[in-house]
């Protein structure tokens, strides 16, 4: 194995030309497929296919009129105005003419049913062609709509400040350009009242905006920031371009990957170019640390002779950086999680094999100038060394008292994982002061959220039986106090019979039914209710609120009362916002600890490999789990939850954190195999080892911390918990680790 890595570094050396060569032009290749990658942020749309939830919601898409809708809020003194009319009607026209709109419904063309002079009319609620004008026209529209549940808290609030114009977006089409054109549209029109923008299509489309402004802004200044660290800590050119070189190369080979296979951008894919700067940089930090050790000699001898000793213990902490966030593709719920551990897993095996041949080969093509004095001199007088000397000192002379303080640490912050909460609200994704989070509460305490729910019924519809089970149904959901409203095909029929005298009842008379049937064909509504062949119908509600407890008492009952009033003629299932966040929230727990276990279990097998001794391996993932418990202990002491973005961090600190781990039992290794004492291994490991440490946990930990300058708060909440990751997992393979290892040898030698 040691003569392969001797020919290997041999070869990278003797053929350096023709491995940069070969690097430019794969380079050159992958950026060709970059400007074809695409921002996806939808969330829902990276539901797993074979979920029953999540095949139901599209289903309801595709054959019920859409389900992803745009909401515009017009609030006024009183909508029951002419002018405001006016502004609904110019608005709902507007919008009908926005290519990829599949209906829209407001005030102006809402159904209505009531009685006239030859038995019952069924039309619009107002003729949009010729609007109420006098006080008295209003006044009695005004108190119609506000007598009709059809209408009230759901159309127009109760307080008839506010109503809401529906859109709904067809399926198949670019949802966020359809989106970004109805609001520019709206936006146009220069309407003198208040104007909102919510709904899921317009959460997500912010969602997009946010993410492109992430990648555009807050990439760059975290590489600029790493950059600026690498200058501190080195203080040399070369140690500050070839590692963004690196970086560079290492993202482009990523995204020109995803850009070639057609894989979007999400919220989550989105950190990838932020975790690859903080991971290649260590792997080529360590590298040129090496080379540099030996005070600035660049032949090719020492070229080789450096390479030779640091591929091994860079290959494996790439190796088990890559198992923890390849976890992700087996314990995840969400395809976005799934491909942001492939392609992260990717973009770190691209940094490893630049580092091990790129790097080497630009050192023998363009070696630095002897170094003057020797580079022990000259390192001895810097704030880094001078840090990393007091560290050996502590750990080499007072094991007890760093095991007693860490000990001490350990148990304080376990108190905070009992306390650790779950968040899978998208609105929670917006800062408090965003227009999009500020819209959807204003809707909500207006008209009860925005929020659908979809229950479908299936059987032949049109039956008395049927329809009576529809309206049951309704009335059970509305005595939960999360739902506002609902609607459905036997609200139509239930309208009609009481026009007709019969009270608001369901026929029992089939003839009746079909003969109510008759006149309500050809209606625009009826698309969204009930199915071409009348064997499925859909059941509109909204659930007005976020809070996890309700959704799931809600949804939990709901499939009890599904389970008690099937029949062979009549079948229930329902999907919407309540069900698909707990499946998230299922999913976050289960994608933890599946992931974490996942992680766990590699990386020790990794390790124990690496040391040939599984107790050496248990000893190795020591720091790791210590990080592990700090991490989940300050999420729940800080009031971080759990969501779409920090549920990864557990198996990134296990991914990332264990690389010092290995560099500091690799170096000591080799120092005790050279015939040094433990504490003269464990000098050498934090001096040499430990700078490369100490100086990629600051550059990670001020490369993440840029995240909280994103406007989302789960990526926010990302950027602190994986700066608190590395600094626990530094200090702990610089302290903890040593100490252990200081205390069992004193142990060893006591029992002799």
């Amino acid at each position: 194995f040691i003569m392969n890595i001797q020919q290997f570094t041999s070869k990278i050396i003797d053929y350096r030309k023709a491995v940069i060569t070969s690097i430019i032009v794969i380079t050159v290749f992958f950026l060709f497929f970059i400007p074809r990658i695409k921002v996806n942020p939808d969330v829902f749309s990276n539901l797993p296919k074979e979920d029953k939830t999540a095949q139901l919601f599209n289903t309801v898409g595709e054959e019920f009129g859409g389900n992803y809708i745009c909401i515009i809020g017009l609030e006024s003194k009183d909508v029951f105005t002419h002018a405001v009319l006016k502004e609904i009607k110019q608005i709902t026209d507007s919008s009908m003419n926005v290519s990829g709109i599949a209906s829209v419904s407001s005030l102006t063309n809402i159904i209505d049913i009531k009685g006239s002079d030859w038995g019952m009319d069924v039309g619009n609620l107002v003729d949009p062609y010729n609007l109420p004008k006098t006080k008295s026209e209003l006044q009695k529209l005004k108190k119609y709509v506000l007598s009709k549940n059809l209408y009230k808290g759901g159309l127009v609030s109760e307080d008839a400040s506010m109503t809401i114009i529906m859109a709904r977006i067809e399926e198949g089409v670019d949802k966020i350009k359809v989106a970004n054109t109805l609001k520019e549209k709206i936006k146009s029109l220069n309407i003198e009242s208040k104007l909102y923008f919510g709904g899921q299509a317009f959460v997500t489309t912010e969602f997009g905006h946010i993410i492109s402004r992430d990648l555009l802004f807050i990439g760059p200044l975290s590489f600029l920031f790493i950059l600026l660290v690498l200058f501190i800590g080195f203080r040399r050119f070369k140690a500050v371009i070839f590692p963004i070189l690196t970086i560079l190369i290492s993202c482009i080979w990523t995204f020109g990957l995803m850009g070639m296979l057609g894989i979007e951008i999400s919220i989550i894919t989105s950190v990838i170019p932020i975790l690859l700067i903080a991971i290649g940089s260590a792997y080529t930090l360590h590298v040129i640390n090496r080379i540099y050790k030996n005070g600035g000699n660049f032949n090719q001898t020492d070229l080789k002779k450096a390479l030779a000793y640091i591929i091994v213990p860079v290959f494996f902490a790439s190796i088990t950086t890559i198992f923890g966030f390849l976890s992700f593709v087996f314990g995840s719920y969400l395809d976005m999680i799934s491909k942001f551990g492939l392609f992260t897993s990717l973009g770190i095996a691209f940094s490893l094999i630049l580092s091990v041949t790129f790097i080497p080969a630009l050192f023998a093509v363009f070696p630095d100038k002897k170094a003057k004095g020797s580079e022990t001199d000259i390192e001895s007088k810097t704030t880094t060394n001078k840090f990393l000397t007091s560290i050996s000192q502590v750990v080499i002379n007072h094991p007890k008292r760093v095991l007693a303080i860490w000990c001490t640490v350990i148990l304080l912050f376990t108190s905070g994982i009992f306390m650790i909460d779950r968040s899978v609200d998208i609105l929670d994704y917006f800062k408090k002061n965003n227009p999009n989070r500020i819209t959807e509460k204003i809707l909500q305490e207006k008209l009860g959220g925005t929020s659908p729910v979809y229950v479908s019924i299936k059987g032949d519809i049109l039956k008395p039986n049927v329809l009576n089970s529809i309206r049951e149904t309704q009335d059970y959901m509305l005595k939960f106090d999360g739902i506002v409203s609902t609607q459905s095909i036997a609200d139509l029929i239930i309208e009609m019979s009481d026009v007709m005298g019969e009270g608001r009842i369901i026929p029992k008379d089939e003839q009746k039914i079909e003969n109510l049937w008759f006149l309500l064909e050809g209606q625009d509504i009826l698309e969204r209710l009930i199915s071409y062949d009348q064997n499925e119908a859909i059941i509109q509600a909204t659930f007005g609120s976020n809070d996890m407890d309700e959704m799931s008492d809600f949804v939990t009952k709901m499939d009890s009362y599904f389970e008690q009033h099937k029949t062979p003629d009549i079948q229930f299932q329902m999907t919407g916002m309540p069900s698909l966040m707990l499946r998230f929230d299922e999913s976050i727990v289960k994608s933890q600890f599946q992931s974490l276990a996942i992680a766990i279990i590699l990386v020790l097998i990794a390790i124990s490999l690496l040391s040939r001794s599984f107790g050496k391996g248990l000893l190795a993932i020591t720091p790791i789990l210590s990080t592990l418990i700090i991490l989940y202990g300050f999420m729940g002491l800080v009031h971080i939850p759990l969501d779409l973005a920090t549920v990864l961090v557990g198996s990134i600190s296990i991914g990332i954190g264990i690389d010092y781990s290995i560099h500091m039992i690799s170096h000591i290794n080799h120092q005790l195999k050279n015939n040094n004492t433990l504490n003269e291994a464990i000098y050498s490991a934090i001096g040499i080892s430990g700078k490369s440490i100490f100086i990629n946990v600051v550059a990670v930990s001020l490369g993440f911390l840029i995240l909280l300058l994103s406007s989302l708060v789960p990526l926010q909440r990302f950027g602190i918990l994986v700066a608190v990751t590395m600094l626990a997992s530094g200090l702990g393979a610089m302290t903890l680790l040593p100490a252990i290892l200081v205390l069992k040898e004193k142990h060893k030698q006591n029992r002799k």
